[in-house]
């Protein structure tokens, strides 16, 4: 299966360079993961709602991880649009309980497709504020000049182990059990999703990415900041995505990538 170019660039309103690849892998045979970027059409829901962009990765089996990761990216889309407030970050938190009750209702409807789940991440660029929320361990990065940091958090197994000084985070990424989710979508009764109180205000040139563990998994933070610090965000997409392949691509590797252009 070929690489997936999954946003169409020539549409995007002024402010910002968006890309988004998605691949099987090297050793999968289906793609379990999702990737989403809307902008509402007029230009009073865009000054209300900003820019949205989610990634997802499914888990439960070639149809159930699938499904799941639809479902989230689209669930997400659905109801932040509709319930947009003042504050995106409360619109996104209603989007992924919504995600999460759709997966489990899903699963019930067809019960050969128990267990299945998804991690998300998405975020909103509104007047230069970037909100998001967070669930499992797909990643939500932000390069600044020359410096690149994470801002979401593993929800996993090893993820506790580091926070609680147990592993240090330069093993974590090479855990046997790094792949334990201890919270997603359509997972358990309740989800609880990381999502900060406080908008980051962003800054011309900021790199934000998005990326499944088919990313993470192989390649590494430094790697990944030289990989964004060169190009446009379609070249640092194939980048990116040929280091994953290069390095063996075990998993499905999707990876989005938005960079902040100059105000007009």
């Amino acid at each position: 299966m070929q690489s997936k170019m999954l946003v169409d660039s020539v549409n995007l309103k002024p402010g910002i360079e968006v890309a988004c690849l998605s691949h099987v892998g090297c050793l999968r045979e289906n793609n379990e993961d999702s990737c989403l970027y809307w902008e509402p059409a007029s230009e009073a829901d865009f000054r209300r709602e900003g820019r949205l962009a989610v990634i997802a990765d499914g888990m439960g089996g070639y149809e159930g991880g699938q499904e799941a990761s639809r479902l989230a990216v689209d669930t997400v889309r659905e109801i932040y649009g509709a319930v947009v407030r003042d504050d995106p970050r409360i619109a996104l938190l209603e989007a992924f309980i919504a995600a999460h009750q759709r997966i489990q209702a899903y699963a019930l409807r067809h019960p050969e497709l128990h267990g299945m789940g998804t991690t998300c991440t998405a975020l909103v660029i509104r007047d230069w504020q970037l909100y998001f929320a967070h669930v499992g361990d797909s990643r939500l990065y932000l390069v600044r000049g020359a410096s690149i940091s994470r801002l979401s958090r593993d929800h996993s197994y090893v993820g506790r182990l580091v926070e609680s000084g147990i592993v240090r985070v330069e093993d974590a990424e090479k855990h046997p059990q790094r792949h334990i989710l201890t919270s997603a979508l359509g997972a358990g009764v309740d989800v609880s999703a990381e999502s900060p109180e406080q908008g980051i205000a962003l800054q011309e040139s900021d790199t934000l990415l998005l990326c499944t563990d088919g990313l993470w998994g192989v390649v590494s933070d430094q790697e990944i900041l030289r990989a964004l610090s060169q190009g446009s965000p379609t070249e640092s997409c194939d980048n990116l995505v040929k280091l994953a392949l290069e390095r063996g691509g075990p998993d499905n590797v999707t990876v989005q990538i938005l960079r902040v252009l100059p105000k007009s």
